[in-house]
Parts: C-alpha cells; sequence; structure tokens
C-alpha cells in the first residue's frame, strides 16, 4: 500500500507533526497496517524533499506545545498528487510481486525443496487468518460511524484476499501435482553459464535447424 500517498492526503486537511499523523493512519484504518514513526518520518522526509510537503509552524488552534513538534502542510503539488491519486485505480496486477508467489515459484525450481510443504504449512496459517478474520468480519457488520465503516473496508479486504489464497493454494497444489503426473522436472541446478551482461543467460545455443 502507498504510504506516502496515505500521508499526503491525511496531511490535505490540515498540518500535522510525525505523532499525529501515524495516530491519524491508524485511525483511519482501523489499526490494521503496523506503521511505526520513523517510517512515517522517512516519508516525510521523502515528501519534503519532492516539495510535496513542507515544514511549517504549528496551526493556531494547535493545543500540542509548538516548540517540541516540528509540523509539516502539503503544498499546492501535493495537493494536485494526491488528487491524482484518488483519480487513478490502482494496478497491482501488471507485475506480481507478491511474496508468497515468488516463494512457491523458487520452490518449484529448486532440489531437495518440497513444495507440496510448503504449500500445506500456508494453507494452515492462513485458514487461522481466515478464522480469526471471520470473527471480526461478523462483528463489524453492524458499523456505524467512520471509523467503523474504515476498519470493516480494511477487515473485509483482508478476509477477501485471504480466501482467495486459500483457493490460489488448491490451484498450485493441483497443477503442480499434474505437472509431475506428465513428467514435469520439479527442479534444475545453478546455470553456470556466464550471462551476456544485460540478458539472461541460455543453458545451450540454438541449433540452426529449430
Amino acid at each position: 500500500m502507498s504510504i506516502r500517498h496515505s500521508l499526503l492526503s491525511i496531511l490535505a486537511q490540515g498540518p500535522c507533526y510525525g505523532y499525529q499523523l501515524r495516530s491519524e493512519f491508524d485511525r483511519r484504518t482501523g489499526s490494521t497496517w503496523s506503521v511505526n514513526v520513523g517510517q512515517i518520518y522517512n516519508t516525510l522526509d521523502r515528501l519534503v524533499r519532492d516539495d510535496l510537503v513542507a515544514k511549517t509552524s504549528a496551526p493556531v488552534d494547535s493545543n500540542t506545545d509548538s516548540s517540541q513538534q516540528t509540523y509539516y502542510a502539503i503544498t499546492p503539488a501535493g495537493k494536485l498528487e494526491v488528487d491524482r491519486w484518488f483519480d487513478t485505480p490502482i494496478d497491482s496486477y501488471s507485475v506480481s510481486r507478491d511474496e508468497l508467489a515468488i516463494k512457491l515459484a523458487i520452490a518449484v525450481t529448486l532440489p531437495g525443496v518440497d513444495a507440496y510443504a510448503v504449500i500445506e504449512r500456508q494453507r494452515q496459517t492462513t485458514r487461522g487468518v481466515v478464522g480469526a478474520l471471520s470473527l471480526t468480519v461478523e462483528v463489524r457488520e453492524d458499523a456505524r460511524d467512520a471509523s467503523q465503516l474504515a476498519e470493516q473496508f480494511v477487515t473485509d479486504s483482508l478476509y477477501a484476499h485471504a480466501e482467495a489464497e486459500l483457493q490460489w493454494l488448491d490451484h498450485v497444489e493441483a497443477a503442480l501435482t499434474t505437472a509431475q503426473s506428465l513428467g514435469f522436472a520439479d527442479s534444475f541446478a545453478l546455470n553456470l553459464t556466464k550471462p551476456k551482461r544485460g540478458r539472461p543467460a541460455t543453458t545451450a545455443a540454438a541449433s540452426p535447424n529449430d
């Protein structure tokens, strides 16, 4: 998820200091994503560098001791970036960087790795997540205020992803079983051919008659 854009969108409501931003982020996402203060300030530093946020004095109506806090305010360029973020659909499927997908892709190619065991361990963990989240989903079905509704959206998304992951793991296991029944080579050793610069190595030169 984009911590950068989330913080920018909160700052569009008014200047904040670091701990305040962390609190606002937690409050608006149901505390479902853990973001530490260090991440907040690192992100703020990058936003200042990119001229999307500027350091500023405490708001006149602030009840905080301004001498102890550095406030951050969104710039006009930052507001445009927030508008662009809300106007642009999320494309999370063009390139897969899902850790589980990559882990299983690596597992089926490495000698000595039991891909079925990796799948089963993940399945058991994900089932536990589905069970725990299902209780939360049931409790939050009667959300009545913005904070509860925000938490419900995030929890529902996590629940849906976990259920989908279980279905995907079943698909992966079935595909692996089918491939092995057809004589699929379930692993291969390191390619010791020195790769050409800028190109992946090939195991053998193509025959002119290929």
